[in-house]
């Protein structure tokens, strides 16, 4: 950036402030007590994204039959509203007073009570007992989570069996307030034929919305499933909302869980995450959720009695965490780069901002900046937006390898005309930036004919998003 000129920087803002957005971040494994919320509530609404997905525990809320407290997720719940914020509840996992495999696994987790009709009666009455009690502060709620994967679906993955359940529950969440929504599916995967077994079986026509989670260490397929499974749900209903519930990555290679193993940093982590929010941005998804606010154990499959099992650490969260002796997140929470990337995107992107089409095209130019050798050459990602207002932006990266290179080069468009400011914004570190005189061309082939045609020459180009505004797009900078 040091060819440009800085004229400002993002002021990162609390939820409160931006109000509703498509943006939304994890809050997960309450039910396990994997860590401390308390001290967590600041920091997420100080993200500025608006969702929070909550996992309800029903293990924790019922340990004798037919009585629930619900006072540890009413503490939840009521600090995210206080801070401006939307929580969204993943009603989940299993119980041990009804399901006897429940009483194996820590948490409950993947123990589903369809065997028999008492587990059935029982999960049916607490799911609209949390609904009913929490009318008219939670609209969202999902239906299990991962059934698609063995260790959420132990004795064996079924879409059908999951898509009984999923009607079922669907019902039970409409009777008990007519205003709530049921999600269903709750994939690991955009995982079509899965997919498909559930619309046959009634889901398309009970639930609200399915929503899938994105773990791949690059984005370039997203758009191309998101619209794949618009289509196949087109053909049962197209009232059916899509909703990307988890997505992110570790920020330290010692992680568990999803993309274990990778080399994984801060930095990737964080770039990581502002190339995958951007593109749920830019497609039909009503919101997408990153994985997660916290780091914290995985505790998807430890076994009761053996703490061990349950002392894998993932390195997910935006803020880093401090554990205890049990593996407990708690102390003071602090953020990553991943943190501030997210404000970024935030105070970017209130909900008046919906995806477009630019006419904007790459353009072939010789860059000095690669020892005069064409800046058309690299493969990048372009995304255009819009906010309420008129003002425009594209996002563009260079979607290289996260793990074995990074990038860093030029780019040049092509615009037929643009008489509104241009600016860069540097969504890593925030910064804002005016191109100079030297970037900008308003000449084309030199003749008249193209008046107001503008070609912005080398560009900074990596393999972090970067946002060309035209007008006020982000009215601070």
């Amino acid at each position: 950036m040091e060819r440009l000129v800085k004229t400002g920087q993002i002021r990162p803002r609390a939820a409160r402030e931006i109000g509703p957005s498509r943006l939304g971040i994890g809050f997960e494994k309450l039910d396990r007590g994997a860590f401390d919320p308390t001290t967590a509530y600041d920091p997420v609404a100080e993200t500025g994204v608006h969702y929070v997905r909550l996992q309800s525990g029903w293990q924790r809320t019922e340990r004798q039959k037919g009585v629930y407290d619900f006072a540890w997720l009413d503490e939840i719940v009521d600090s995210f509203i206080a801070r401006g914020q939307e929580p969204w509840i993943d009603l989940c996992y299993g119980n041990d007073l009804y399901t006897e495999s429940a009483k194996e696994y820590f948490g409950a987790v993947g123990c589903p009570p369809i065997f028999t009709e008492e587990e059935k009666a029982a999960w049916t009455a607490y799911v609209e007992a949390t609904v009913r009690h929490f009318a008219g502060r939670v609209t969202w709620y999902e239906i299990w989570n991962e059934p698609d994967g063995q260790w959420c679906w132990k004795h064996g993955v079924s879409a059908a069996e999951y898509a009984d359940f999923a009607v079922a529950t669907s019902k039970a969440i409409h009777r008990a307030d007519p205003a709530a929504k049921a999600i269903a599916g709750v994939l690991c995967t955009v995982n079509l034929p899965y997919f498909r077994v559930m619309f046959d079986r009634g889901v398309a026509d009970t639930a609200d919305a399915v929503s899938f989670h994105r773990y791949n260490a690059d984005e370039l397929n997203a758009l191309n499933e998101i619209r794949a499974l618009r289509a196949l749900i087109d053909r049962y209903n197209p009232a059916l909302k899509i909703i990307q519930g988890e997505s992110g990555t570790q920020s330290d290679s010692r992680g568990m869980g999803a993309l274990r193993g990778g080399a994984w940093t801060e930095l990737k982590q964080a770039k990581y995450t502002l190339r995958h929010r951007l593109l749920d941005l830019a497609s039909e998804v009503l919101f997408t959720s990153h994985f997660t606010a916290v780091d914290m154990i995985e505790a998807l499959n430890g076994k009761v009695g053996d703490k061990a099992s349950y002392l894998d650490y993932g390195y997910f969260g935006l803020l880093h965490a401090d554990f205890d002796a049990d593996g407990i997140a708690s102390g003071t929470y602090s953020p990553k780069l991943s943190y501030r990337a997210m404000q970024h995107l935030a105070a970017l992107f209130p909900g008046d901002v919906r995806p477009c089409e630019l006419p904007v095209i790459r353009k072939a130019w010789d860059s000095p900046r690669v020892f005069g050798m064409d800046d058309a050459t690299a493969q990048i990602v372009t995304l255009g937006f819009e906010n309420g207002k008129g003002a425009q932006a594209l996002a563009y990266w260079k979607a290289a390898d996260l793990m074995r290179e990074t990038f860093d080069g030029t780019v040049s468009f092509l615009l037929p005309g643009e008489e509104r400011a241009i600016r860069l914004i540097d969504l890593m570190d925030g910064g804002i930036y005016r191109l100079p005189d030297s970037m900008v061309s308003r000449e084309y082939y030199n003749s008249s004919d193209y008046a107001g045609a503008v070609t912005l020459k080398n560009l900074p180009l990596t393999d972090s998003p970067l946002l060309l505004t035209f007008g006020a797009f982000y009215p601070e900078g």
